[in-house]
């Protein structure tokens, strides 16, 4: 009768953690690269955010006075307003007190 040979299943079971090791270190490092890379990317969208921010404003001044302006009256402003209206856009005159 033939002998069977006993593998032991140790250093298979030691390669496959290894292995998973190897994987989980390669996707932390993975992440914290990206994470880095997207705070950067972050941080540099500061200035332009803040720049919008006060451009929304400007923006929301001028169209507030423009209404304000249609509403007393003048033929001008009215002319924008109705035509914003045409585009889509409604122009309201700033709440009292601002």
């Amino acid at each position: 009768m033939a002998r069977m040979r006993r593998f032991s299943t140790e250093p298979a079971l030691a390669l496959v953690a290894l292995a998973l090791l190897m994987v989980a270190v390669l996707e932390t490092v993975q992440l914290a690269t990206q994470y880095e890379t997207l705070a950067g990317m972050r941080a540099a969208q500061g200035p332009s955010l803040s720049e919008v921010g006060r451009v929304r404003r400007q923006l929301d001044a001028l169209a507030g006075e423009t209404a304000r302006l249609a509403a007393a009256g003048n033929a001008g402003a009215q002319a924008v307003v109705d035509e914003m209206r045409q585009q889509g856009v409604t122009l309201r005159p700033p709440a009292e007190g601002h």
